[in-house]
């Protein structure tokens, strides 16, 4: 099936049947869905790129990361990941939008709509993240298995050679049922959390925000790798290309929010009981965290060997979905840069370099985890931690890509998405502003980082209340500019009419124009016009995330040498 000369897609395998793990959805389906029965069973058809992308979230890096937090702090940081639920849907409900309408990947926006300069930013950001992350998901199979027995030189080339069949099948279904029978297996947790005899109260406690033992840089370097691991920016570019790669439309978009949803709770209800075993299982018995075959082999000793096996199954399996998430969301990208083949409907014959990348990235990944003597739980708290650090830059450019009409049209961003996202993207820089002040001043009192964070808030108040008035002001010019050339007419009535119209005008689209309604050619459309204001802040950005990125690998350094 040919692209369609005015569609944006490139990659004629992204049109046609949706094809699901478990069922298919025809391309000309336009039925209605008027019973529960009906709604059901499209959702399952349709599952699979929000509920991966979740359960991926909780991979090796994740397993490590709620464990740490869990036996160093006990449930203390537990409201970190309350707080993290809105971001978590706000941020992949935006590039669910993009996937369906646009029909391209994340980086391929990017590229089209702001240019090589910023795209070979972002693209560069991911690259070397996803690199390291995919070490991460190594080196959680390398102390998974080794629980067991097995060594790792044989452990790890193993699990490269799996992943690579699994992927290399040339079938998207194949390859979405192996990823639900992975998911299926997180059934696990629930014997595992309960066996460590959880005290509910002190997990309710948890979710009031505090910081156990003062607000020092050890500790908002593990709050920044939470929410590193729990909103990695990777997410945003494989969620995005896989709903491409499920041909996923406009049409399914509310049941793909749905997904989402279900992901989410899978994620949270995942992340709180690792916290829990580990806080219950070995908070002030085992010492300070050092990685996750040391805390398998910890619950083994203090929880019973059941409890351990649990746990190393459990690793085993969260670096399994997250090596498939986290590799295909690189070489989703690398073929959204190069503008070749890139779906796993394609098989390796027709698609040499979507599957070429893919064997690269598994056998560099191993090869750094079979270096003798790396710091193997120092890097994973490190890459969680550059995750957090990079994705403020992350969220910038998606929020502008979704208020990109000529992309999204009827499907933009509305007034309180666009709130909720800024919320989000200053918040992320504080935090990050947060661990970049306490690593250059390790004697910073808590008090002082309080006080930044509340004034960090009354900035960002004053900067979202400036640019409402500017947009205001900005609407006001148009609108003279538009009376005068209607003949002096008041430029208030023109601006009123200008607003009445508009909201008349979104009404009275169809629900079956805006279902349909699909991105144009991508060469067909005005590349979006950057104002100096926006120029600056964007390099800003990219000045201090350099500096902070710079900041967290001394941080790691300093932990890894003992300081």
């Amino acid at each position: 099936m040919s692209p369609r000369p005015d569609s944006a897609r490139l990659d004629s395998a992204h049109q046609g049947d949706i094809v699901g793990a478990l069922g298919t959805i025809s391309a000309r389906d336009t039925g209605s869905r008027g019973t529960l029965r009906q709604r059901l069973r499209t959702l399952l058809v349709i599952m699979g790129p929000g509920l991966i992308v979740m359960v991926g979230d909780n991979d090796a890096g994740g397993v490590a990361t709620y464990a740490q937090a869990g036996q160093d702090y006990g449930m203390g940081l537990l409201w970190t990941l309350a707080l993290l639920v809105p971001v978590l849907y706000v941020n992949q409900e935006m590039v669910v939008r993009l996937g369906a309408v646009a029909g391209v990947g994340h980086a391929r926006l990017i590229f089209s709509r702001f240019g090589r300069f910023w795209g070979s930013f972002s693209v560069i950001d991911l690259f070397v993240v996803n690199a390291l992350t995919l070490v991460t998901e190594f080196i959680g199979v390398s102390q998974a298995l080794g629980y067991f027995g097995m060594p790792q030189w044989l452990a790890v080339p193993l699990t490269a050679v799996l992943l690579f069949v699994i992927v290399a099948g040339g079938s998207f279904r194949s390859w979405e049922r192996f990823l639900f029978v992975l998911i299926a297996l997180n059934v696990l947790i629930v014997p595992m959390a309960l066996l460590v005899k959880p005290n509910p109260e002190v997990v309710a406690s948890g979710l009031i925000p505090g910081f156990p033992g003062g607000l020092t840089s050890d500790l908002l370097l593990l709050v920044v790798a939470i929410v590193g691991t729990t909103v990695a920016p990777w997410q945003l570019f494989f969620q995005q290309s896989n709903v491409v790669d499920k041909r996923i439309t406009p049409r399914w978009i509310r049941y793909e929010r749905a997904d989402l949803w279900i992901g989410i709770v899978v994620v949270m209800l995942g992340a709180t009981a690792l916290m829990a075993v580990t806080a219950f299982g070995l908070h002030g018995v085992a010492g300070e965290f050092t990685d996750t075959g040391a805390v398998a082999e910890g619950l083994r000793r203090h929880s019973g060997h059941t409890v351990g096996a649990l746990f190393a199954i459990l690793l085993l399996n969260a670096s399994l979905v997250g090596a498939n998430a986290v590799g295909l969301a690189t070489t989703y990208t690398l073929g959204d840069v190069l503008g070749k083949r890139h779906s796993l409907h394609w098989k390796p014959s027709q698609a040499p370099l979507f599957y070429l990348a893919y064997a690269g990235l598994l056998a560099m990944a191993a090869a750094v985890v079979l270096i003798p003597g790396s710091p193997l739980g120092l890097i994973t708290q490190g890459v969680q931690a550059l995750a957090g650090v990079l994705l403020p830059s992350a969220t910038v450019f998606l929020v502008l890509l979704c208020n990109d009409r000529a992309v999204l049209g009827p499907w933009v961003n509305t007034v309180r998405q666009n709130i909720m996202a800024a919320v989000i993207v200053w918040a992320l820089v504080l935090l990050s502003l947060a661990l970049t002040a306490a690593t250059i001043f390790p004697e910073l009192q808590a008090h002082t980082l309080k006080l930044g964070f509340a004034a960090g808030g009354l900035i960002g108040l004053l900067g979202g209340l400036l640019i409402w008035v500017a947009s205001r002001v900005a609407a006001r010019r148009r609108a003279v500019i538009t009376a005068r050339q209607l003949g002096g007419l008041d430029p208030a009535e023109v601006e009123d009419l200008a607003e009445a119209v508009s909201g008349k005008e979104r009404r009275a689209l169809s629900e079956a124009d805006r279902m349909s309604w699909q991105t144009p050619a991508l060469d067909s459309l005005p590349r979006p016009e950057f104002s100096p204001l926006r120029k600056a802040g964007l390099l800003t950005l990219r000045g201090y995330l350099v500096i902070a990125v710079t900041l967290v690998v001394i941080k790691i350094t300093e932990l890894a040498l003992g300081y």
